[in-house]
């Protein structure tokens, strides 16, 4: 029998996981803030790095995990490298759904012009960053990385399973199996999940409001939530067993 998730555990035990090793998370949020930035230069390639990095994120949490329980300890670059293709793969999934939407209405709306400009719409000019004011330039920079992060995560739970990705991730299974194992503990922890998400969406429109700079953290919490609401599942199950 799998344990039950629940959101207020989940929510601590991902904020340790920040304080475990906060100079590799400083890290993260530092090349993730980087890489977002492209989203002004070609929303397909920012969406695309928004996504590769949160599931790389995923990897990140389950080597500081590792690395404190002394369990086969791993370092930094085999995470990364491990949770590269995956993420990768994730990326330009998402991409492709996210264009295919964006198509559709632009057809429908008869702005052809906009289709193109999913792939290269440069508005990373001086001209347009001075005539914002800090804040307003931070909010501008990082708007669409939240939206772009509500939308990955509605695209996996309601098409792939939120626990899919870091069961192939972490246990070799092909889709079909994950999916399987997904779909069989998702009725039980459902409202759980949900609660996770609702957190996750509810501080992405923070983050586009109030706190842009943010945002990279909030990329980073995310990641350690897929994590430890699967680990809480899986990994305990596993080692019963």
């Amino acid at each position: 029998m799998f344990r039950k998730v629940r959101f207020g555990d989940c929510l601590k035990q991902a904020l340790n996981y920040v304080k475990y090793s906060p100079g590799v998370w400083l890290g993260y949020c530092a090349v993730v803030g980087a890489l977002l930035i492209v989203g002004h230069i070609s929303l397909a390639l920012g969406v695309f790095s928004a996504v590769t990095s949160l599931f790389v994120g995923v990897g990140i949490a389950k080597y500081i995990d590792m690395k404190r329980n002394d369990e086969n300890p791993v370092g930094l670059m085999w995470a990364i490298k491990k949770s590269l293709p995956l993420a990768v793969l994730a990326g330009a999934l998402i991409v492709l759904c996210w264009f295919a939407f964006m198509a559709i209405a632009n057809l429908l709306k008869g702005e052809y012009y906009r289709i193109l400009q999913f792939f290269f719409n440069i508005e990373l000019t001086s001209a347009h960053l001075q005539s914002f004011f800090f804040t307003e330039t931070a909010a501008w920079m990082y708007a669409y990385a939240n939206i772009a992060l509500i939308f990955a995560l509605l695209m996996v739970s309601t098409f792939v399973g939120w626990f899919t990705h870091p069961l192939m991730l972490f246990q070799g299974l092909n889709f079909s199996e994950a999916k399987a194992q997904n779909d069989e503990v998702m009725p039980k922890n459902a409202g759980a999940i949900y609660k996770l998400m609702g957190f996750v969406f509810v501080e992405a429109l923070l983050c586009s409001e109030i706190t842009p700079l943010l945002t990279p953290a909030l990329y980073m919490v995310t990641s350690t939530l897929i994590y430890v609401s699967y680990k809480s599942l899986f990994e305990v199950k596993k080692r019963k067993d």
